[in-house]
């Protein structure tokens, strides 16, 4: 007699394995992985997710136990798909349950069936024959709701009907008593966001077209194409003429942006230009929205998929193209939990599928102009913005040569006053929100502190409190000085204050600030960009989410108002974060008919990095970071994971990085570095102290070969229990 199977189960909790199970009783036919199963785990029921099928289980036949019952009448992920979140579980040396968790909406999390359904009420042949006064005489309100009925043959939902009559529950029982009414469950499908197709394509430059050619070679098979185009060159428009050709052979396209705020305005570009259906996945949904738009991208009803960084997981049936825009940007890499990088995930998803992947970008990443170099991706340079748009002139300001007053320096005044006069828009930047950066003491030099981590309590004025931005903890403001009773000054600015500045700077000029604080509700950033757009706000001020990818047309002046933050950080990609966001913000300039002029006020302006920006632009400050990365042996030339932990007091987390570092040292590969136990660049944050051991490793494979060794030896050791850790591969943030 044959042997059965044996089913290896993703269930979402943080142990590092999959676990075996014997078939339900019930099981009738293959059980295929993607399937979900309902299983004894511990003391409870779970929902978890069939990996794989094989014979031989990991512990004694004896001990499995048996999945409790199949939920899927066929797979909600894909062989691809599957295959895919394994490597990454593997990758990134993570919980397998808590990665395959990662690709499925909430609901199917907790068991929910893939389908919605909802309840329809309709007429009966018996309802349709009663006599109207008969009822009316002896319940009116019944009478009302079965004539409004009679008027909806089709029959209506509760919610429907609700709104037209009201409250009706015990109504529609004593009708269905009598026979008048009855239900049936329907299954509610999903609405993918039509597309229009009314905008006319306008024709592509020779550097599209040069880029448009290559992929309709490629297109069947797997190749990377890195787009290295200046901000305004048209990278969009090739993002629309590749998935034209996609979707005209009956295939999907996946398109990721890195950030909720840029989806509305590339969802309406992409509706009025392409005729074929469309879904949004991000965290901003509901989690039925979220159900919806999986369930379209999976049953092949959207062509095109639209999201975030965790849509790289979408269940797509046949996909033609996957595309990264702002490929750079740091939000594509997770910060927590499964702390996967959304652009390297495409990358993969890519390869296996033997499609082609597109990564565009003003300001590429040193690892993938690392990666174009070495031949593994094909770049293409967007040189030039179409029609008559020119790139902006970048200038520096010097604030050690110009009065400045509250932030802004003589030479940029007049610049905004000259480009408002013009018609234009002028654009502000500054990455850091509130109002003041601290309430300090004069006297003796106290300043005030957030109680649970290193960092200082930021003023919110409009909002009348004090904010720490990396625990999120409130407080009334202060105005005595902590520890001499002397009043308190507010020193340093946020877009908060240099708001108001504007505000008394220009009385009658419209203008309008974003950042997180003044984005929070729904629908804020729209209205927002509507407003720009038609020109009702002329002075924008903003943090970095004015950086990304917005298109202003009428905005001519660029002012970054200080430079300075981003210019001797301790992280190794600080030079390049800073040079990117200088680029991208400048970059928001002269899109137009209107020639833009940017400026950049600094104390710095013989600092080596904004000569090298402003003279060579963002290419020659690459090339120049790369040289330095290759000689100091730092990414993309080596390859990092952190080990890092949490403790409540201090000494737990080193002491158990100083186990790992002990035992880890005599198998060290050659190659591979151990640099700490440190404190990391907070130590304390939301109460607790944290630490780090870095790893560095000159080839990939001896690094991820002793972390396969290092993961199951941390967590047999006794402080591991008593301390939170995690491991980062691939880390974007160090210091």
């Amino acid at each position: 007699m044959a042997r059965e199977p044996i089913l290896r189960v993703a269930v979402d909790t943080p142990v590092p394995t999959l676990f075996d199970y014997l078939p339900p009783k019930t099981a009738n036919g293959e059980l295929e992985p993607g399937l979900r199963l309902t299983v004894p785990f511990g003391r409870r029921q779970v929902t978890g997710l069939l990996a794989d099928v094989v014979s031989q289980p990991t512990i004694d036949r004896l001990r499995l136990k048996r999945a409790v019952a199949i939920l899927d009448e066929e797979p909600v992920l894909s062989p691809g798909l599957i295959e895919m979140l394994s490597w990454a579980a593997a990758y990134y040396h993570h919980p397998p349950g808590e990665v395959f968790a990662t690709a499925l909406p909430a609901g199917l999390r907790r068991g929910q069936p893939q389908t919605v359904t909802t309840e329809i009420w309709f007429v009966t042949e018996a309802g349709l024959a009663q006599d109207d006064d008969a009822l009316a005489r002896r319940a009116p309100r019944q009478a009302e709701l079965l004539m409004w009925l009679r008027a909806h043959p089709a029959g209506a939902t509760y919610e429907d009907i609700a709104d037209a009559v009201g409250d009706c529950r015990a109504r529609l029982r004593c009708l269905r008593s009598k026979s008048f009414i009855a239900s049936r469950t329907v299954v509610c499908d999903p609405v993918a966001c039509p597309g229009e197709g009314s905008t006319e394509a306008p024709r592509p430059t020779p550097s599209q077209q040069k880029i448009i050619d290559a992929f309709s070679k490629d297109r069947e098979r797997f190749s990377t194409f890195l787009i290295n185009g200046v901000t305004g060159s048209g990278k969009t428009e090739v993002y629309l003429r590749i998935i034209e050709d996609v979707t005209a052979r009956s295939r999907q396209a996946l398109v990721l942006v890195p950030e909720i705020g840029l989806t509305p305005q590339l969802v309406e570009r992409f509706r009025r230009r392409l005729k074929v259906p469309m879904t949004v996945l991000h965290s901003g949904l509901t989690d039925r929205e979220r159900l919806d738009a999986w369930r379209l991208a999976r049953n092949g009803t959207a062509s095109v998929v639209i999201g975030t960084r965790s849509a790289v997981f979408a269940p797509l049936p046949d996909p033609g193209v996957i595309i990264v825009d702002e490929e750079h940007d740091s939000s594509y890499k997770q910060q927590d939990g499964f702390r996967y990088h959304a652009r390297d995930l495409a990358v993969r998803r890519g390869q296996k599928a033997h499609i082609p992947v597109i990564l565009g970008s003003a300001t590429p990443s040193l690892e993938s102009l690392h990666n174009a170099a070495r031949g593994r991706y094909r770049i293409f340079d967007l040189t030039q913005r179409p029609g008559q748009a020119k790139p902006p002139d970048i200038s520096v300001v010097d604030l050690r040569g110009h009065a400045v007053d509250k932030g802004f320096s003589t030479p940029l005044i007049l610049k905004m006053q000259q480009h408002i006069d013009r018609g234009g828009q002028v654009l502000l930047f500054l990455n850091r929100r509130g109002y003041a950066r601290a309430l300090f003491c004069s006297a003796c030099g106290w300043v005030a502190m957030c109680p649970r981590c290193d960092a200082r309590m930021i003023l919110h004025q409009g909002r009348g409190v004090l904010r720490c931005h990396h625990c999120g903890r409130e407080q009334a403001p202060i105005t005595a000085c902590g520890n001499c009773s002397a009043s308190l000054i507010a020193v340093g600015q946020g877009t908060e204050k240099i708001e108001e500045t504007l505000a008394d700077k220009f009385p009658d000029i419209p203008l309008g600030r974003i950042d997180r604080d003044t984005m929070h509700r729904k629908g804020a950033r729209r209205a927002f960009i509507d407003d720009v757009l038609s020109g009702r706000i002329r002075l924008l001020i903003g943090t970095q989410m004015l950086t990304k990818g917005h298109h202003f047309p009428e905005v001519s002046l660029v002012g970054v108002i200080n430079a300075d933050h981003g210019l001797f950080g301790t992280d190794f990609r600080s030079d390049e974060r800073l040079a990117q966001t200088i680029i991208q913000v400048a970059g928001r300039a002269g899109r137009a008919e209107r020639p833009g002029e940017v400026l950049v006020q600094t104390s710095y302006p013989e600092h080596p990095l904004l000569k090298r920006l402003i003279s060579e632009g963002y290419e020659g400050f690459a090339a120049a970071a790369l040289d330095e990365r290759r000689q100091a042996g730092w990414p993309p030339f080596s390859h990092l994971a952190l080990i890092r932990t949490e403790s409540a007091t201090r000494d737990p987390g080193y002491q158990l990085l100083s186990e790992v570092r002990l035992a880890v040292e005599p198998i060290c590969p050659t190659g591979v570095r151990l640099l700490g136990p440190a404190a990391a660049p907070m130590e304390r944050r939301a109460g607790r102290f944290r630490a780090q051991l870095l790893i560095q490793a000159a080839e990939r494979g001896p690094l991820h070969t002793l972390l396969d060794e290092m993961v199951p030896m941390i967590a047999g050791l006794p402080d591991a229990r008593r301390v939170r850790w995690s491991i980062d591969v691939d880390p974007i943030e160090l210091f």
